[in-house]
């Protein structure tokens, strides 16, 4: 008998994590309305391994399993922005509701207000005088056999020459960001006992 076939039976491979890639905002998504004028917009999107959540669980994800280097460099926006007149941004994950809680347009959304939600999509923004920025997450039907998606966008208008300046260090900072923070929506933990968790 071989060395061969004595060997245990090769495991099953882990899947490879699904990628982040840069994409254009999707035609259908809401956040479109509001590009006319805009200053910046980019969107992400990554395939997705728990289908069956809703845009907004998705979104909870999100800010529930944030890198934590992310929560540190915003941290440290709030400790230098208010030098300059901007708003602190407050808590990244300030008023989030356990999974399958109602929502209302209104709602403090982590560090965001939410505008509106339906089961494929999300909309939350801030805005003061000097700029004001939305957020979509939207989920992507693929049919036919391929994965679904979801795909974050973000768009800003700039109010005045101090938002202008502000956005000179977040812009690149954004493009490094956001593809990290959209990577954790396959995060099978955070959702666990319909709880909003906290790492």
């Amino acid at each position: 008998m071989t060395a061969a076939a004595n060997a245990p039976a090769c495991p099953v491979p882990p899947r490879a994590a699904p990628q982040v890639v840069a994409c254009a905002l999707p035609l259908a998504s809401r956040i479109q309305t509001f590009t006319a004028g805009a200053d910046f917009m980019d969107a992400y999107v990554v395939e997705v391994l728990q289908p069956q959540r809703s845009a907004m669980e998705h979104l909870l994800v999100l800010l529930q399993r944030t890198p934590v280097w992310v929560e540190r460099l915003m941290d440290l926006r709030n400790r230098v922005v208010v030098w300059f007149g901007l708003r602190h941004a407050g808590d990244w994950r300030a008023g989030l509701k356990p999974a399958g809680a109602a929502w209302q347009p209104g709602d403090r959304v982590g560090i965001f207000t939410l505008m509106s939600q339906d089961e494929d999509e999300v909309i939350v923004g801030d805005n003061d005088r000097h700029l004001r920025v939305l957020i979509s997450l939207r989920r992507l039907s693929a049919g036919g056999g391929q994965p679904d998606r979801v795909v974050i966008s973000t768009v800003v208008h700039l109010h005045n020459r101090l938002g202008r300046l502000y956005m000179l260090p977040v812009t690149p900072a954004h493009r490094v960001i956001a593809p990290a923070v959209l990577a954790r929506v396959n995060d099978a933990r955070a959702l666990v006992g319909g709880e909003a968790a906290v790492h």
